[in-house]
């Protein structure tokens, strides 16, 4: 209740003892012992700190150049990427011109007229949950580009049943691969597991093309000859090696070839500007230090910002730079023990898996369902989760989509087994974490005490099966 200052007039939010249940009291109050007593307290809470396992498994490694670069063997089969589309209504859906390049047959085609040209001659087609686009053995007619929807990959069994291969989703395509062929066919069928919108272009349309535009001939004349190449499983220059011969043959000689022009990483930094009143430094430091818990709160905010960039940053984070080759589709929406198992045999020393904290409980109803329990792991002390003995770490900097999907990330890692690694640089001038440092700017005429805190971090994926990514996966719970 307040009262009016009887010397100021002004309204104080004093309470009013009552005299009579005073001078009934028999010992001290509670109020008035707390004059002299000094209160226990917490330093600085913050919520948005979370585990950060990704910065804690991650090995990093000391670049002192500030650049870090990556040597690969001579790769000749050219990797897939994705083709974006521009849409203004339901039915007016166009391809981007220059994210054509994204198809392995047209990587490194500079003509952007052409490329207009080909993306105008695609034509929207809309398909119906279930039916076929193609079946194996068929010639292959018409390119497709996946704008929406679900698409199985199926082709009959030893036995006769149904084999599923694969799910095609939104940006990728089905039949640039009979470029070069005499008489191409499909090697696959594809279904479409739900309503989707596709764009098709006739091949005897690029052939047109082709016969017109001495440029693209003679791009898709090189592109034909580079896959005629010899090349090992995984598309790098071949090798020549003998074995199990005898006698003394003549053995054929080689080298191992390398790229040319390697990718190289130069760190990135996150980085603010700390304000502290010189006041505030001097007078209120007991018990705690006010300038090391404005510290210690901005480093956690830095922090907690790095691992987002090592996800989604688009120069080097996890999400935009896995290889497209290793990015799969769940086969039914939700994570399925089967889409794990896919995920982590696609590549060779698996140490962990990240997923955000929903999608973690989206796996574990599957689990559920089938009467199956996850393992955990011990990592530092900690038990986690775990599938076939990989840990499973919560991450909540990988998005969900409007849609209510995200994805599951697999990693190896480290410099000896050719997977992810973190860069950064130690011995920094004015250093207070590895990687980080706090240097003294001024104090301005406001009398502001002025520190830069900055951090300084990168990442580098050393061949592309380093890491995979489950995408699509659905959330929500099922009606059942």
């Amino acid at each position: 209740m307040s009262t009016p200052d009887s010397v100021t007039g002004s309204v104080t939010d004093e309470p009013v003892l009552d005299p009579a249940a005073d001078s009934a009291r028999t010992s001290l109050s509670t109020q008035a012992a707390r004059q002299l007593a000094t209160t226990t307290k917490t330093v600085p809470q913050m919520q948005a700190i979370t585990s950060r396992w990704l910065l804690k498994m991650l090995p990093w490694v000391d670049v002192k150049g500030g650049t870090y670069r990556v040597n690969r063997r001579l790769q000749l089969r050219v990797g897939r990427g994705r083709v974006q589309f521009e849409q203004n209504g339901a039915d007016d859906i166009k391809v981007i011109p220059q994210t054509l390049t994204e198809l392995p047959v047209l990587r490194g085609y500079d003509d952007i007229a052409v490329l207009k040209e080909i993306a105008g001659r695609f034509r929207v087609r809309e398909v119906r949950a279930g039916q076929v686009l193609f079946e194996a053995g068929q010639p292959a007619t018409e390119a497709f580009l996946v704008v929406h929807g679900r698409f199985s990959r199926y082709k009959p069994g030893k036995y006769g049943e149904e084999e599923i291969i694969g799910v095609v989703t939104d940006g990728d395509q089905m039949g640039d691969e009979a470029i070069g062929q005499p008489e191409p066919r499909w090697l696959s069928s594809v279904r479409a597991d739900t309503e989707g919108v596709v764009m098709v272009l006739p091949w005897d349309v690029l052939e047109d093309f082709t016969g017109r535009v001495p440029s693209l001939a003679a791009h898709l004349s090189a592109y034909a000859e580079q896959q005629q190449l010899p090349m090992n499983r995984k598309g790098e220059a071949d090798v020549p090696v003998q074995a199990g011969h005898v006698g003394e043959p003549m053995l054929s000689g080689g080298f191992v070839d390398y790229e040319l022009a390697p990718r190289e990483y130069e760190l990135s930094l996150t980085q603010t500007v700390l304000r502290v009143h010189s006041r505030v430094a001097d007078l209120y430091n007991e018990p705690m230090d006010q300038t090391q818990q404005q510290l210690r709160l901005t480093v956690e905010e830095i922090r907690e910002r790095q691992e987002w960039e090592l996800v989604n940053n688009r120069e080097f984070g996890l999400l935009h730079n896995a290889d497209y080759g290793q990015r799969i589709s769940t086969y039914t929406g939700p994570p399925t023990p089967d889409d794990m198992d896919e995920l982590l045999s696609m590549r060779r020393k698996t140490r962990l898996f990240l997923a955000h904290p929903k999608a973690i409980a989206a796996f574990f109803r599957q689990c559920n369902k089938r009467g199956l329990v996850p393992g955990t792991a011990d990592v530092d002390g900690h038990e986690v989760p775990a599938w076939r003995g990989v840990p499973i770490f919560p991450c909540g900097k990988i998005p969900i989509s409007g849609t209510h999907t995200s994805s599951i990330v697999a990693l190896r890692t480290g410099e000896a087994d050719q997977g992810v690694v973190g860069l950064y640089q130690t011995g920094i001038p004015e250093e207070f974490q590895p990687g980080l440092n706090v240097r003294f700017m001024g104090i301005d005429q406001a009398a502001i005490i002025k520190y830069l805190v900055t951090a300084y971090y990168s990442q580098a994926i050393l061949v592309p099966d380093a890491v995979g990514i489950l995408e699509n996966v659905q959330l929500g719970r099922s009606a059942d």
